[in-house]
């Protein structure tokens, strides 16, 4: 085959996004045949492989031929692919010294040119390395201005999704979400680069991800996957990919293929050149295998994230209250609470925070986290966040012997997880419901509610939590629908302690134990402590 028959194969095959054939036949042609364009084409290959060195290669040669033929602004255009491959790849001073080299090019010209905008956003990258989010955010919306003006749907889709995450970091974000959804417009035709693609879709999944936008987050992460899958010998993002991937598994109690897929995002990072991203795989792994009650297996996951420099919170935490560790959950969960000054972060903690203030018979504080959470759910406005802010305010109304007002918060929990399709929230909410049933006195209610989740928690196999349910029904068949909470202080009252000691023994206020004895009294049909005291004696409760 001639060298023209193979640039043109080349060409072609990269137009179709079959990497692996354009790079593998724009290898074998000699490189004083390929102009800049084949260059260029050469390490966007290459880095799509996951072939960083030989990209960088490549695009340097292109540079080289760039400046010769005194085109400052493809130059510069080179430049910037070559900060965004050393960026990526973990080498900031490198990224930084082809950025300033791109702008050196475009100083002298005297009109503006869209590559300024390009330029923009590798100083973005580097500002979000740094943390430095209003500096990001003015970034953005320069780039997102450059987009405009230029008509360039890859600066405009890095400039939306970018503006839109830094308004969801912020707790705006109705309004981060509105952006997200113009930029996947502008990525929907698949006419850019497939780089500023990727980055743009990863951006915006991870940032539904963090405000529980599950919808979003599972519609464009099959689009991702599409999106993946037509590109022939893709590395990049295949990773990110598969976490996605698996954390809508996670969701659908699809838990085996979860495990598979962050396993296999773990190794397309490693292939990919970016280790350090290994660790939130193995993080999401861990919270799998908690869930799963393989508890050894989730530490080695929460150690192999850390040993990448993730911290794999609050699902750590849970697996120390899972295993009795309450003081060091207790003490995390407060240390973790106060480093995150993000509504997004504190959106993230706080229902984990609720199960282990309760744990630790705090219902002051679980009040308050399950109160911050329901106004983040409000600002936020998506389902799983008011799903699971209604499933934490419940629960703490059952605790704190309100089952009555703790039936409305659980039923629109369970009505949210349903509709968004996660069985396993759907069975934890429905064995809080059974308890309110219970302690209210229907029992068949209770019976139907518990038997769903039973059914539920055997088939996704998640052990912890039958045998939570196991536990409880035998406790439940006590007399008269008294809750755990209302048998140690009616056992507390037999022993002859005063309301203000037994609020001290159980950590709660005296209005609590106040209301939790005007409960007990009405359920045993008493009406003093001596009565009481009588009855814990009679059915063995103190």
């Amino acid at each position: 085959m001639s060298v023209v028959d193979q640039l043109v194969r080349a060409r072609e095959t990269y137009e179709q996004r079959d990497w692996a054939r354009a790079f593998a036949t724009w290898s074998d042609i000699e490189p004083e045949a390929l102009t800049a364009d084949d260059l260029a084409g050469l390490a966007t290959a290459a880095y799509l492989l996951g072939n960083r060195a030989e990209a960088a290669a490549a695009m340097q040669r292109c540079f080289h031929l760039r400046v010769a033929a005194d085109d400052a602004p493809a130059a510069a255009r080179t430049a910037f692919w070559l900060a965004v491959i050393h960026a990526t790849g973990g080498e900031p001073a490198l990224a930084g010294g082809w950025t300033a080299r791109a702008q050196r090019l475009l100083e002298n010209l005297d009109v503006d040119v869209v590559e300024r905008g390009y330029v923009l956003v590798v100083q973005m990258f580097a500002h979000v390395a740094r943390g430095e989010f209003d500096a990001v955010a003015e970034c953005a919306e320069a780039i997102t201005d450059y987009g405009r003006r230029f008509d360039d749907a890859d600066l405009l889709a890095t400039g939306l999704s970018s503006r839109g995450r830094i308004m969801v970091e912020l707790g705006q974000v109705p309004e981060g979400l509105a952006l997200f959804d113009e930029a996947m417009v502008c990525i929907g035709d698949g006419g850019g680069s497939p780089i500023l693609a990727g980055e743009a879709y990863c951006t915006m999944i991870e940032g539904c991800q963090q405000v529980s936008d599950l919808g979003r987050a599972a519609e464009w992460t099959a689009a991702l996957d599409r999106w993946c899958d037509a590109q022939p010998g893709l590395v990049a993002f295949t990773g990110q990919c598969a976490v996605h991937r698996g954390q809508i598994m996670r969701l659908r109690g699809a838990y085996e293929q979860a495990i598979e897929e962050f396993i296999a995002a773990a190794s397309r990072y490693r292939t990919a050149g970016t280790p350090e991203a290994a660790g939130l795989a193995a993080a999401e792994r861990g919270d799998v295998l908690r869930i799963l009650g393989r508890y050894t297996a989730a530490d080695e996951a929460y150690e192999e994230a850390s040993s990448h420099g993730f911290e794999p919170q609050p699902g750590l935490a849970l697996l120390w209250l899972a295993r009795d560790r309450r003081g060091a959950a207790r003490a995390a969960m407060g240390r973790l609470l106060i480093e995150a000054d993000r509504p997004v972060r504190r959106a993230q903690l706080l229902p984990a925070a609720v199960q282990i203030y309760l744990a630790d018979n705090d219902l002051d504080d679980a009040r308050a986290a399950a109160r911050e959470l329901d106004e983040l759910a409000a600002a936020f406005g998506t389902m799983a966040l008011r799903a699971a802010a209604g499933q934490s305010s419940g629960q703490v109304e059952l605790e704190d012997g309100d089952p009555a007002g703790a039936l409305p918060y659980l039923r629109k929990s369970m009505q949210l997880w349903s509709t968004l399709g996660c069985p396993f929230e759907v069975a934890r909410v429905r064995v809080l419901i059974g308890r309110a049933c219970t302690a209210l006195g229907d029992e068949d209610s209770s019976v139907t509610h518990y038997d769903s989740a039973r059914r539920t928690f055997v088939e996704l196999d998640t052990t912890p939590q039958l045998d939570a349910l196991a536990g409880l029904t035998r406790r439940e068949r006590r007399p008269d629908g008294l809750t755990d909470r209302e048998i140690e202080v009616l056992g507390l009252v037999a022993a002859g302690k005063s309301n203000a000691q037994i609020a001290s023994a159980l950590t709660l206020s005296e209005k609590t134990v106040a209301r939790h004895l005007s409960n007990i009294f009405a359920k045993i049909d008493v009406q003093s402590r001596t009565a009481a005291a009588a009855y814990a004696f009679e059915h063995g409760l103190s």
